[in-house]
């Protein structure tokens, strides 16, 4: 598998999770990948798991003088990423809750790091992008709960994921002249570390597991192969797409 040789990804919440195994499919499809995460312990153990291809990028995706420093480096390094795959993100369970009963700190805490935080890493990637002389693939992680109303409990988390759709169309449009192509993901509920509030409660992960067709959650590895193609020149064409990857969660 090699359709990633000779490319450099960035994974942003990649020390864990879904962008742990994406980041890993990536380096085994040939590309080098920078694990950027928040938590230096979490991408130095993901480093050390993918191998040479691999090197940590500490940065907090909320704070923009953190993104921009990272992307510096990286540049300053000879690893200007051709793939940016903007992932990190928090869903605050036990904290959000539906419209009026939603405190404020908990809409602003989701917003600055889903939203504000995708917003600054497509910023810095587009901008990193442009310097190395153009083109790209920008993978901003979507969700179902941004469609459909399936998190109605979840005020902030949904709306953080709807506006990620629309600015990744937004950008799309804007930068397709420079070759940057941008395309978003959006998995089911898929069983990580970000989700153990419904793992460990039964009947909770029966009821949602109940509402995806194919019968089962997701796992991070159903991800990885759109993000493949996407990141690859068999997406050569693909921009301001919505590809949804949710057992038909989305069709209901």
């Amino acid at each position: 598998m090699s359709r990633l040789a000779g490319k450099t990804a960035l994974v942003t919440g990649s020390g864990t999770g879904i962008g742990f195994a994406v980041a890993a499919r990536f380096a085994a499809e040939g590309a080098r990948v920078v694990i950027a995460d928040r938590n230096a312990e979490a991408a130095a153990d993901a480093v050390s798991t993918i191998g040479p291809a691999a090197r940590v990028a500490v940065m907090d995706i909320s704070d923009e003088s953190s993104v921009e420093a990272a992307f510096a480096e990286l540049a300053a390094g000879g690893w200007t990423p051709d793939v940016v795959v903007a992932n990190a993100g928090v869903q605050l369970f036990g904290q959000d809750a539906a419209a009026a009963d939603l405190d404020l700190d908990v809409w602003k805490r989701t917003i600055d790091i889903n939203l504000t935080g995708t917003f600054l890493t497509v910023k810095h990637a587009v901008r990193s992008m442009i310097a190395k002389g153009g083109g790209g693939s920008i993978i901003p992680t979507g969700s179902p709960t941004g469609l459909n109303g399936e998190g109605r409990d979840f005020t902030a988390y949904s709306a953080s994921k709807a506006g990620i759709h629309g600015l990744a169309r937004t950008v799309a449009a804007a930068y397709a002249d420079q070759g940057i192509r941008v395309n978003t993901v959006v998995p089911a509920y898929t069983e990580t570390s970000l989700v153990t509030t419904i793992t460990s409660d039964p009947e909770a992960r029966a009821a949602i597991i109940g509402r995806i067709p194919l019968g089962r959650a997701g796992a991070p590895q159903d991800v990885e192969g759109i993000m493949v193609f996407l990141a690859s020149e068999d997406g050569a064409f693909a921009t301001g797409g919505l590809f949804a990857v949710d057992g038909g969660m989305t069709t209901l």
